[in-house]
């Protein structure tokens, strides 16, 4: 009966599409917000399922590291500000290889970082932009937009059914490389960087830590690849500023003291 209404709600959804028509130059989503958070299960099991892949870090065996990006996570969702806040999942998830500069998020809030980004950053506030980021991603569904773009209806269905493993594998890769035909749009980035500041205004983080990242990475010789397909980074700092000043310019707390501890919890 499940899967026969997720039928019905995604034909109806087209059909309401049709009659009404789309923006030039957009395609709806026809994922219903359920159909994000299951979706995202099975990508998140897909993940947990392939350790070779995708070097989880045990809880149970790190549970400092734990306890910290989950603190992390309560200030921003404790904000009020994330859609979905009380609805997806938001589990944070690490992921052991300090070669690899990158986090990531499935539909329905499932988040992941690599302890190679978390090295790399200096300060709480830094990190906390990330993952805002991240969230920002989930909350507002862009990688159910993507799909929706990138796949077609008859392969979404067989997706959302759990008809296909081997295509929620691939989408767990794309998601995890931020490469290809699933690389966020710029517009999407820009979003996600506006949601990203807005969450860290309303916690004690400074807001422009979400520009953190980005002005690390200026002059670095080798941006991560991933970066290739989204804005650079002299565009994005520049524009987080102006949104720090538009909300009021409020000076923040960046937490480099407690950031030093959760790092010398990781492996």
């Amino acid at each position: 009966m499940k899967k026969i209404v997720s039928i019905a709600i995604i034909s109806l959804t087209i059909l309401l599409f049709s009659n009404q028509g789309c923006k030039e130059g957009e395609r709806p989503n026809i994922f219903t917000v359920q159909d994000d958070m299951e979706l995202g299960l099975q990508v998140n099991q897909e993940i947990e399922g392939n350790p070779q892949e995708y070097p989880l870090m045990d809880p149970a065996q790190y549970p400092e590291a734990y306890q910290h990006i989950q603190r992390i996570r309560d200030s921003i969702l404790n904000t009020g500000l994330v859609d979905y806040g009380d609805k997806f999942a938001w589990e944070v998830s690490l992921l052991r290889d300090d070669e690899v500069l990158n986090a990531f998020a499935t539909p329905g809030g499932y988040l992941y970082f690599y302890t190679g980004l978390i090295k790399f950053l200096d300060n709480e506030a830094q990190f906390a932009g990330v993952m805002g980021h991240e969230m920002a991603h989930a909350a507002e569904r862009h990688s159910t937009e993507n799909l929706t773009k990138v796949y077609g209806l008859q392969v979404l269905l067989s997706v959302v059914l759990g008809q296909d493993p081997g295509m929620i594998a691939q989408i767990a890769a794309d998601l995890a490389a931020g490469l290809t035909v699933l690389a966020f749009s710029r517009n999407h980035e820009y979003e996600a960087d506006e949601f990203a500041v807005k969450y860290l205004y309303n916690t004690s983080y400074d807001a422009r830590g979400v520009a953190g990242f980005f002005e690390k990475l200026e002059g670095s010789p080798q941006p991560p690849q991933f970066l290739s397909t989204h804005p650079s980074h002299e565009n994005r700092i520049s524009e987080i500023m102006a949104m720090w000043e538009a909300l009021g310019g409020k000076e923040g707390k960046y937490y480099v003291e407690s950031y030093n501890q959760f790092k010398s919890t990781l492996p």
